[in-house]
């Protein structure tokens, strides 16, 4: 610190800071937001925090100056982290025989109260449905006044209750059961179907967690009196996800059948609830997806709500997200699988 300029020792100070910081919010995954409701808020900034150390990191470099040790450090122990904000390149392994697609969706009820000024929504998801082809289609926020239709799926079921947000699991595979996991005085749900390909039999959650229900304006972030607001809507959101994270995870061990869990968790990859319904799962987006992966339709974040977790027994060849297919407030997530061959 002696050999440190004035300037370059206020720097150092907010580094440490910012690494301390930093590290706990390492630590808020695995805190349940029920015991930490405001702390856990703190985990939708961890990639802002990951991206200043790195400019810290880069400052000292560029001084030759043994500091650049401190975030150095912090960056190495948080690569786990990294790899869920940004991948730096993708996986598309070659299509073979066996090989099966599903698409993830937040369809936003098909624009039905016109959030978007276009009336043509209905038929541009279908248009694209049709045009990706995915064998598997998972669809949140589904309403059947929406006036879409899938002719080209046999087999489907749809989950739709009053006071309920809606929800569709649409196959070209035969689906041999299904059912829902209800989330008291909460409109969100999550349902499944068994579906059966070939000797397989996978059983396919598709969830809608716990609404946030803010406006994604920076404006309102920035006004003190509404952040407030904001911040405690996030922590009472946060901890009924919580909830229904722990209802689901009851749910599901009941399952004998390879699981694919897909949806919108409303929530981060860095979060206790992410962490919660991945479980010992893959993220297809950490396995073969590139860039942010961004699925919300956020101006000043490359926010990634959506997920498709795959059972081991599943290979991820490929995933993609369609950030430019801007036909509700989410983007389309899919990917390409196929069961491991057996030695």
């Amino acid at each position: 610190m002696k050999k440190l300029s004035w300037f370059n020792k206020v720097m150092f100070f907010f580094n440490i800071v910012l690494t301390v910081l930093t590290f706990i919010a390492y630590l808020l995954p695995f805190m349940a937001p029920k015991l930490f409701p405001f702390l856990s808020v703190f985990t939708l900034v961890l990639p802002l925090l990951l991206v200043l150390n790195f400019l810290f990191f880069m400052y000292w470099l560029l001084q030759t100056k043994r500091q650049m040790l401190l975030s150095g450090l912090i960056l190495l122990l948080g690569i786990t982290f990294v790899s869920k904000f940004y991948k730096f390149s993708s996986t598309s392994l070659p299509a073979e025989e066996g090989d099966f697609t599903l698409m993830s969706y937040n369809v936003r009820m098909f624009n039905l109260y016109e959030w978007l000024p276009r009336k043509d929504i209905a038929e541009k998801i279908m248009d694209f449905v049709k045009e990706k082809d995915p064998d598997i289609v998972c669809l949140q926020e589904y309403s059947k006044k929406g006036k879409a239709s899938f002719p080209a799926y046999k087999h489907a079921y749809v989950y739709s209750r009053e006071g309920e947000t809606g929800q569709a699991i649409l196959s070209r595979f035969p689906i041999i059961d299904s059912g829902y996991v209800a989330f008291p005085g909460s409109a969100n749900n999550v349902v499944f179907a068994d579906i059966k390909k070939g000797k397989d039999t996978l059983r396919v959650y598709s969830m809608h967690l716990q609404s946030i229900k803010i406006s994604p304006d920076i404006h309102e972030m920035i006004d003190e009196e509404k952040s407030k607001v904001i911040f405690k809507r996030l922590s009472e959101a946060f901890a009924k996800q919580q909830h229904q994270a722990e209802l689901f995870e009851k749910h599901k061990e009941d399952c004998r059948h390879p699981m694919i869990i897909c949806g919108d968790l409303n929530n981060s990859a860095f979060s206790y609830v992410y962490r919660s319904v991945k479980g010992k799962m893959n993220d297809a987006f950490e396995e073969a997806g590139s860039g942010f992966g961004k699925s919300y339709n956020y101006k000043y974040y490359p926010a990634r709500i959506d997920y498709i977790f795959t059972d081991k027994s599943l290979n991820v060849k490929q995933y993609s997200t369609f950030g430019t297919f801007i036909n509700s407030d989410h983007f389309p997530v899919m990917t390409r699988l196929a069961f491991h061959k057996e030695e």
